[in-house]
């Protein structure tokens, strides 16, 4: 007798296919669109496969997202690694679109001038990514203000040299799947942790770097918020919460501090680890907050491991919509109805990416795997099976 719980989990691999699977509407580069998806099922990075999707919510795709295998410096002899990244842009699009197009590029830079990954190489780029958004800013504040309120987090994995280097700014979260031999289960292990002002540590975080503001966390309609405006407390962007200079008009009102402040109130470091891959190290998933608010950490990794590779990205979506729509007591076929902009009110545009760990490859640090470049969500639009 199968367990209700187990049945949820399982349920997207008793079907023989995913829903859109031979779709293939919109086949835009790399990847294909059905509608509001956007996925690539399956492909081969340095060390291993992945599989990658996409699903929209919002009015205009607010999540960007980027891999990339093959040489991580600037020069093809160079280490050669996969590089993952996660951009779940707030209040418009345009922040996780101007990291998708430069922050692998400041990678490549700062490691060819290092001799090598590292993880002062990963903060570099992502703090050389945030000086060129706020110029950007800079550049377009009057005539285009709301720019100074958009943002992104940012969260990245690389692999090289048979290391595993995770950096985040924001709550976008990376999992791995790992192999207990002993109990023969792959356990989930998470890997990142949130900048959310929802968790104490991050509230008292906050207070220690402001010890003068006691306005610094605000707790409003039973939701703990930086300065009382937004959740995340590292972004890439959000210009007006980073730099006075763009606290004062033409940017709306509802976007200004009522007072002035002096140091940034959100920060652009991420949080880094960095620790050597072992052979039980089975598959990483990485997503936007989107996938986590509806999918934990287990029933994610359970999929994962339980499901053919092929579409597994895909698989963890339609998983996650099933969630959503069972929380709003409707039918998951009622939910794929809904267009963009009002699906917003029922799930958040989700992103995932699934990399899955050949530690053969990984050993032996393989350059001969073909070289890829994708970025996902190209081209989504309309309605969607999902």
């Amino acid at each position: 007798m199968v367990s209700t719980t187990l049945r949820r989990i399982m349920s997207p691999c008793w079907k023989p296919s995913v829903e859109g699977e031979n779709s293939s509407r919109g086949g835009v580069g790399n990847g294909r669109v059905d509608g509001l998806l956007w996925y690539q099922d399956s492909g081969e990075h340095v060390a291993g496969e992945f599989s990658m999707a996409v699903i929209q919510a919002n009015n205009l795709l607010e999540d960007h997202s980027q891999l990339e295998s093959g040489p991580i410096s600037s020069f093809k002899s160079g280490p050669h690694g996969t590089f993952v990244g996660i951009y779940d842009g707030h209040g418009g699009p345009e922040t996780a679109r101007f990291i998708n197009k430069h922050l692998f590029s400041h990678i490549k830079k700062f490691t060819t001038e290092n001799h090598g990954m590292s993880a002062d190489v990963i903060n570099k780029a992502f703090l050389a990514t945030e000086e060129d958004f706020l110029n950007l800013v800079r550049e377009q504040f009057e005539t285009k203000p709301q720019i100074a309120s958009v943002g992104s987090c940012c969260l990245v994995g690389i692999i090289c040299s048979g290391l595993l280097y995770i950096a985040n700014a924001g709550d976008s979260r990376v999992v791995l799947g790992r192999l207990e031999k002993a109990f023969k289960e792959v356990k989930a292990v998470q890997l990142s942790s949130e900048h959310n002002a929802s968790f104490e540590s991050v509230r008292e975080e906050l207070r220690s770097f402001h010890p003068d503001d006691p306005q610094i966390v605000v707790l409003r309609h039973n939701v703990w918020r930086v300065k009382g405006i937004i959740q995340i407390s590292r972004s890439i962007g959000d210009a007006y919460l980073k730099k006075p200079e763009f606290n004062r008009e033409p940017l709306l009102p509802k976007f200004r501090v009522p007072n002035s402040f002096e140091k940034p109130i959100l920060q652009a470091e991420p949080a880094i680890s960095v620790q050597k891959l072992r052979p039980e190290d089975q598959f990483l998933i990485f997503a936007s907050d989107g996938l986590w608010e509806h999918l934990s950490n287990q029933e994610a990794v359970n999929i994962v491991n339980t499901c053919p590779r092929n579409g597994i990205a895909r698989r963890l979506i339609k998983a996650a919509l099933r969630e959503a729509a069972k929380k709003r007591e409707m039918r998951y076929s009622d939910l794929k109805k809904i267009d963009r902009g009002v699906r917003r009110h029922f799930h958040d545009d989700i992103t995932v990416i699934v990399l899955f760990l050949d530690f053969h490859l990984i050993s032996n640090g393989s350059s001969c795997r073909p070289l890829v470049s994708i970025r996902g969500g190209a081209g989504v639009s309309g309605n969607s099976k999902y």
